[in-house]
């Protein structure tokens, strides 16, 4: 963390150019002097397309580089953003405006002594670690699995798996790189994505046309594997999850891997219960559009 600049800015209450973002007015006297590596001010903003991890990862992208920012707070059910800074706001509004997520600017105050609490960076990466093997295994094992079953609901939670992952290891292989290489990476991560989501549902489809015969018991045993695997991510995130660095999103995609699991067992129990491959071949389709659209969430980001 940098230590803190008195340079001079006057907050902002409201900006109304059509990218919600405006430049700075005229620079007024700046605050007390900070402590070192406390940020002179604390700009708020609301990002109506920030809602998952995706997006945070982008904006964070975007401003960690700036020498301006200090820190970065997220509330992902809120969408906003609390932006720790020195000297002028205005290169931190127009590098949100760029990404094209409807930034608008909320207010500006000085900062009373607000910090971004890095001591348990160290933990957080460990987690994420975790998460990203945990994911990553399980990618392998449902897919696997899935083939040999002949389950299109293993095969597309195994994409959703393969997301989650991929989501992790950028997270944590971008650290230190470059905003390009970082968006390179991300965006990188959302085409395999979206290539294997597309392949899931042309499989599907055909399976829709010609017929398949999923094994039901493979579906609800694996199913509860990966149950058990996401509950295990949520007990390991459940320490970290109002840390920020992404806990919070990963709790919310782990909650939300649980559901699905869920869904995953009920068709197998439903093909064991009426014989017919179709509950296999909804959740496989409803998991495979799911997958689709995060990868189009993730390419469609521009920095």
């Amino acid at each position: 963390m940098r230590a803190g600049k008195h340079s001079r800015v006057k907050p902002m209450s409201d900006c109304h150019c059509s990218s919600g973002c405006g430049p700075a007015p005229a620079p007024a006297p700046a605050p007390a002097p900070t402590q070192p590596g406390q940020a002179a001010w604390i700009s708020r903003f609301h990002i109506k397309a920030m809602d998952c991890m995706a997006e945070e990862r982008l904006v964070r992208m975007a401003l960690e580089p700036l020498h301006e920012v200090h820190g970065l707070l997220f509330d992902l059910g809120q969408r906003q953003l609390e932006v720790l800074h020195d000297q002028d706001i205005a290169p931190v509004a127009a590098r949100l405006a760029s990404l094209n997520l409807g930034a608008q600017l909320l207010d500006t105050r000085a900062n009373m002594g607000v910090q971004v609490d890095e001591t348990n960076t160290a933990a957080q990466r460990r987690v994420l670690l975790a998460l990203l093997l945990i994911n990553a295994v399980m990618f392998v094992l449902e897919l696997t699995m899935g083939l040999l079953a002949q389950s299109a609901g293993l095969i597309a939670d195994s994409l959703d798996m393969f997301a989650d992952a991929a989501v992790y290891g950028v997270a944590l292989l971008a650290v230190g790189q470059a905003a390009s290489r970082q968006l390179s990476a991300a965006r990188l991560a959302g085409l395999v994505q979206g290539l294997l989501a597309l392949l899931l549902l042309a499989e599907v489809a055909r399976r829709w046309l010609y017929g398949s015969e999923p094994q039901s018991w493979l579906m609800i045993g694996v199913g509860l594997l990966a149950l058990l695997a996401n509950l295990g991510c949520l007990y390991l995130i459940h320490g970290q999850r109002h840390s920020g660095v992404h806990m919070r999103a990963s709790w919310i995609f782990s909650a939300n891997d649980v559901l699905v699991n869920l869904g995953l067992i009920t068709a197998g129990a439903l093909v064991l219960w009426t014989g017919a491959a179709w509950p296999d071949l909804l959740i496989g389709s409803l998991v495979g559009l799911l997958v689709l659209l995060g990868a189009w969430r993730i390419l469609r980001l521009r920095a």
